[in-house]
Formats: structure tokens, sequence, C-alpha cells
């Protein structure tokens, strides 16, 4: 049978400019059909092929075997499934069946290769640890906000034979917060400035390209388009306010501080591991000047600027910002996005804009947050979910 899922419904009424879009009981024009033939639209269209949806638990179950074993379910699991003789026990004997398969070996080594995809990393001892850590949250029912936070066990080993993990501590010396201090990750992202890493972090955990933070009135800055940032514009670095080398106040092209208003806030803190992921007493990344000096704090900001997750959440080290993080509620929604993307087969949330409307995740959302950010419980509520098992 085909998916139609709220994630398709409501991108497609999204793009008639649909207010309700996610809302089946409200039609865009207030009533029904005039007679002319006009009453019927878009929206009414979707709105009735998400109600035409019926439970198929035996169909749900082949996707859910797939993603979470990497096989298909056995002719017994099928059968136990197809031959229940009513609904109410095959809902049982599937939610059941999730469970089952989310405690096999297989699903840690799913578990794996999802988190090498999603950090994009991987593949080699070093690039491993990161994905490691949250395959292990993902197995053992940890909070989603230890990738962020954590201060021991940032650097676990997995044997995908045996499907078990191994505890391991990074040793690139420096703080200690989740995979933001890992070294597998600075390595792969390092760049001049440390502008990627800073670019993964954003991408992974907001689900958000920059800019990050947009003000809801623009300001004229005398380029060719206004500056939209919430931040001053002042307060990120050029050649005339504090010794920076590079102008992030430039307006001849675009105007720069949209997005380096954010970034350049974030990035010194992580500016101090060099090309191998090891953290150094002094900033260790390049600037695309002349010589490739290394970068210095003037660079990204003026005197009296702190660095910060956020306009108004300052973070004085990576352990602050990682606990920042922690607590703005659009990293809770990025993670539970990304989960549900996975379940039904989208592609990258950030990539190719395949984003989840707030409404259609809204009770995942609710029980992630407020049952501690437990990850397997998120995958279990995913897999199990009426939108999932709805064809």
């Amino acid at each position: 049978m085909k998916r139609i899922s709220l994630t398709l419904a409501c991108g497609a009424a999204a793009l008639l400019g649909a207010a309700a879009a996610c809302n089946d009981s409200v039609p865009m024009d207030g009533g029904g059909d005039d007679g002319s033939g006009s009453g019927s639209n878009m929206l009414d269209e979707w709105d009735q092929r998400l109600t035409e949806r019926v439970t198929d638990y035996s169909a749900a179950l082949r996707i859910a075997a797939l993603r979470l074993t990497g096989d298909l379910p056995s002719m017994t699991e099928i059968v136990e499934i197809g031959s229940a003789p009513d609904e109410a026990t095959k809902k049982s004997l599937y939610n059941a069946r999730v469970a089952e398969y989310m405690n096999r070996p297989a699903y840690a080594k799913q578990m794996f290769y999802f988190w090498r995809d999603t950090f994009r990393l991987g593949e080699t001892a070093e690039f491993d640890t990161a994905p490691a850590m949250a395959a292990q949250l993902s197995v053992e029912n940890g909070s989603y906000m230890n990738l962020l936070t954590a201060n021991a066990n940032n650097c676990p080993t997995f044997d995908e034979g045996a499907g078990t993990f191994a505890a391991g501590e990074c040793t690139n010396n420096g703080p200690k917060a989740g995979v933001l201090t890992n070294p597998g990750v600075h390595k792969q992202f390092f760049s001049n400035f440390a502008f990627r890493r800073v670019r993964w972090i954003q991408e992974t955990f907001d689900c958000t390209k920059f800019p990050a933070e947009v003000a809801d009135s623009s300001i004229d800055v005398g380029g060719a388009s206004p500056y939209t940032g919430v931040w001053p514009f002042a307060s990120i670095s050029s050649p005339t306010n504090g010794n920076g080398r590079v102008n992030f106040q430039d307006t001849s092209a675009v105007i720069c501080a949209n997005c380096h208003s954010t970034i350049n806030h974030i990035t010194p803190l992580f500016a101090y591991y060099d090309m191998n992921g090891q953290y150094k007493t002094d900033m260790a990344v390049p600037t695309p000047l002349e010589g490739a000096p290394p970068a210095v704090f003037s660079d990204y900001l003026p005197p009296g600027e702190v660095t910060a997750w956020r306009f108004g959440v300052p973070a004085a080290d990576i352990p602050a910002f990682g606990a920042a993080m922690a607590a703005d509620p659009a990293i809770a929604k990025c993670g539970v996005a990304r989960m549900w993307n996975w379940a039904l087969g989208k592609t990258d949330i950030v990539d190719t804009l395949q984003e989840v409307p707030a409404a259609t995740i809204a009770t995942q959302i609710a029980a992630f947050s407020g049952g501690g950010f437990k990850l397997k419980d998120l995958i279990y509520a995913v897999y199990t979910s009426d939108d999932f098992t709805k064809f």
C-alpha cells in the first residue's frame, strides 16, 4: 500500500500557502462547496487522503524490520501479525515485535550506521567514536542531550560483529562535552577559522542552515540588502572596530553579518582544536590570510563581546555551550524530526529540506522532552505511532 505521510500532506498544503496545513478540520475558505465546484481545493484533497489511510501492521512490520534490524521479518513474524484475530491483537503483537527488534544486536549495528550517516563521520577507528556514542545512547536508552553534555565515556568503541559497546575516553585533552569535543569530529571538519565545525553543530543538532537567528525587522546597513540578524551589527569584528583582520561587516556583495553575527559568537570556542582534533592552549586553526596565520579572538569578536550559543545565551566554554544547546527546545525538536524522517524513509532534513511540521510530531516532542530525552523510547514511540502504521 502507498504511504501518505503527514509530512507529505502538510508539505503539499504548505506549498499552497495553507495556514492550517496540518489541521484536517479547518477548511481554507471556512466553508464547503458552494455548488460552483470551486469550494473543493487541494487542502481538502490532502485532508481526504490523510483520512483515507488505514492501519496495516503487516506493512509497517516490514519497514520496521528493515530499519531496525537491516533484514526483512521472518515468516513466523509475518504470520504472527497477519493471522491475529483483530486489530487490537495485531497492535499488541506489532508493538511487542518492535520492542524485540530493538533488543537484538542487529539493532545496535543499524543505529551505528544511522549515526554515521547523520554525523557524516565514520569508517575509521578515530572517526567512529562519535557515532558509537550516539548508537550506545540509542541502545541503552540514554539521554539524547548527553551528546552535548556528557563529561565521561565520550569516545566508546563498537564491535559490529557482537553488537556491543566498550567504554572509552577521548584522549585529545581539553574540555569534555559529548561529541562537541570529540577528536574525530574536529579532525573531520577542520577548516579556516573552524567555521566548518560550527556549521556541523548547527545543521546536525538544530536541523537548519545559517543564518540561525533572524530578527523580526531588518536594518539598513548601506548594502544592497538589509541586515536581518538579532545581534547588534557591530558585535562582530572588522578592521575598524577591534583589530579584526577580516571584515565580517562587509556589505559590498552580501550582508556577511546575517550569518556571522551568530557564527562568530560560537566559533572561538572550537578554534582551539588542531587539524588532528587535539585541543591546544592557543587557537589552532588557520585563517585565509596571506601566510595562513592562526586565528585569534579579535578576528571573530571585538572587545567586550563574549561567546554564546544564541543572542542572550552566553557560554564561556564548551561545556556551558553544550548545556545551553541542551536547554534549547529547538534541539529536542530537531532530534525528534530526524528520527521521524528516518522511520518514514525521508532524505536529510537539512540538505533536501525534508522538514517536518511541528504539529505533526508535537506528541513525540512532548513525550521526548518530558521523559528525559530518552533515545530508545523516542525510536520506539515513532515506530509504533499511528502515523507510522497507517498507509
